[in-house]
């Protein structure tokens, strides 16, 4: 039986119990190298991750430290350039901050932390004053900022901009901002690895890319902000990036994971055979739009009061069993009982992407269905930002803040990031200036194996495994689907992670696996229902046994040391 885990202080939060992986083999670092062999650079802090939350950090960070940004991809392909909605914040005489604390805790499950609730909730406001004086041009209605309301929500409170293309607008702000940044280099299009660590501290990372291959980046401070692991399910609204390497490589080196069986569906995704997965923005239903099945039957009150405003669990949940009720693939958003112009002006991205399919979302019924969307869980961090690993921070969706809890309230992610960058990058800074300017390259190394005899088709067994997690790790779970998982992803990964591979799609795939077990392990281990982790063996809440978290921690081996 797992054992208790003893309470770092720094860390208030339910009790947890500590669950230790060890029955399949996994190597400390994923790809062979040597410091004779490759390029070395220094930085004083190193950012993993490009999007909102990695950038705002880099802006956090002293002027007088520098600064190393690693975007997986352009700084473009992120979740946050993608993010419709808006920012939740409190800005309205109407709103407060209590209201806004108190419908984050609701969707939480009870697994919310106040004292984390508290802080961003409240620091809101004044980063999005911020990124006005940065230039980003929010949606008004007069001279007052446009308000929408997204499901769980009680008052308007969501600032948007573009209409439906906030995340767009805020990164253009920012990614200008971060490019006038003296202190501040942005390496793009560069994959990350692994984590550098040396008697359990983090050194820095192991990256590459095309152009100079491996290089080992040393730095005083590491932040990890590397976003979630959608790209594990089939049907996700995460770009190609998503898929979990910064959770991967924060457990090989040491770190601790926290409330992996948490993962967010959102409730409508774009559902046309063929097309990409785009997300329909929980904004439409602010507006009034309503989810009908196939006949046309507005169900949602049937299962909440709320109806189209209950929380992303509870919208999603509803639409599985109305799809199955009528054992049709997906349901409906209807909009043609609202204003033409009104939905013209206030989503002018969803009906382009919807022009592209015969779909006029001013008279059509627009097609839609869950897809993966957000990770609660991640690498566990204290109110600094701080990881269990000396030398290592994290910001926005990689982590398990505290923030979310069991479920995301819609909106607060990009609120996360752009607070918890500030906090990161500060501390960050406070740290690095402690740490001495001649700090030198640690004698790392990692062998080569040899290879193996087979040639993997790595795309098939990604295939499978995205098939496999929305099959059985989905919206509803249960222990037999569970199980199966659990013996398919470690059958899969007894050979994958043992190979070494020479580029970034091993590499991923090597991540997913390694993510998916932690997924599985925690959903088959958490007996209950709770927020977004729907167990159909197990429909109710159980506070008695299940008001705590799940974390894993793996005590890291073959740390390298050069002979």
């Amino acid at each position: 039986m797992p054992q208790e885990s003893v309470e770092d202080e720094r860390f208030h939060s339910p009790p947890a119990i500590a669950i230790t992986m060890n029955s399949i083999p996994a190597p400390r670092y994923l790809a062979p190298f040597h410091p004779k062999e490759v390029p070395h650079f220094f930085t004083d802090i190193l950012v993993v991750g490009g999007g909102l939350a990695g950038l705002r950090t880099a802006l956090a960070i002293d002027p007088k430290c520098s600064v190393l940004v690693v975007a997986k991809d352009s700084v473009w392909q992120s979740n946050s350039a993608h993010a419709q909605g808006g920012i939740a914040t409190v800005l309205s005489e109407h709103d407060s901050f209590e209201e806004h604390v108190a419908d984050t805790l609701t969707a939480g499950g009870a697994l919310c932390e106040r004292q984390v609730v508290e802080r961003i909730v409240r620091e809101g406001p004044e980063r999005i004053r911020e990124l006005i004086r940065w230039g980003a041009h929010f949606d008004t209605s007069g001279d007052q900022l446009a308000l929408g309301r997204e499901g769980g929500h009680g008052r308007d409170r969501i600032a948007h901009a573009l209409g439906d293309a906030t995340g767009k607008e805020v990164m253009r702000a920012v990614i200008e901002r971060a490019e006038k940044a003296a202190n501040v280099q942005l390496w793009q299009n560069t994959f990350t690895i692994d984590l550098l660590t040396c008697d359990g501290v983090c050194r820095g990372a192991v990256v590459w890319n095309h152009r100079h291959g491996k290089t080992l980046i040393w730095a005083k401070e590491t932040i990890l902000c590397t976003g979630g692991t959608g790209q594990l399910y089939r049907e996700t609204t995460n770009p190609d990036v998503a898929t979990g390497d910064g959770l991967a490589m924060a457990y090989r080196a040491g770190a601790e994971l926290r409330d992996m069986e948490f993962v967010q569906f959102h409730p409508t995704v774009l559902y046309i055979a063929g097309s990409s997965r785009h997300l329909i923005t929980e904004a439409m239903r602010g507006e009034g739009a309503y989810l009908v099945d196939r006949s046309g039957h507005r169900f949602m009150p049937e299962y909440d009061q709320r109806a189209e405003l209950a929380p992303r669990d509870v919208v999603s949940w509803a639409i599985v069993s109305q799809m199955e009720r009528t054992r049709h693939p997906s349901v409906y958003l209807e909009l043609n009982h609202l204003d033409p112009a009104v939905v013209r002006t206030r989503f002018p991205g969803i009906a382009a992407i919807c022009e592209k399919f015969g779909i006029d979302i001013t008279k059509d019924r627009i097609p839609v269905r869950p897809g993966a969307h957000y990770m609660m869980g991640g690498v566990t961090i204290d109110m600094d930002c701080r990881t269990t690993l000396p030398g290592l921070w994290a910001a926005g969706e990689v982590t398990a803040s505290g923030l979310h809890g069991a479920n995301r309230l819609a909106s607060n992610s990009l609120l996360e990031a752009l607070v918890h960058g500030v906090v990161a990058g500060e501390g960050a800074s406070r740290a690095a200036a402690e740490v001495d300017d001649d700090f030198r390259a640690i004698s790392l190394c990692n062998p080569r194996v040899a290879p193996t005899p087979e040639n993997l088709d790595l795309i098939d067994i990604r295939n499978s495994l995205k098939s496999l997690m929305w099959r059985d790790v989905g919206v509803r779970r249960d222990a037999e689907g569970l199980t199966d998982a659990v013996e398919n992803i470690d059958r899969w990964s007894s050979y994958v992670l043992a190979d070494q591979f020479y580029d970034p799609g091993g590499w991923e795939l090597q991540n997913m696996l390694c993510i998916a077990q932690l997924m599985i392990r925690s959903a088959l281990e958490r007996t209950e229902t709770r927020g977004c982790h729907v167990r159909t063996d197990f429909p109710e809440t159980d506070d008695a046994h299940w008001l705590r978290h799940i974390t894993f921690r793996q005590e890291p081996e073959g740390r390298g040391t050069l002979p």
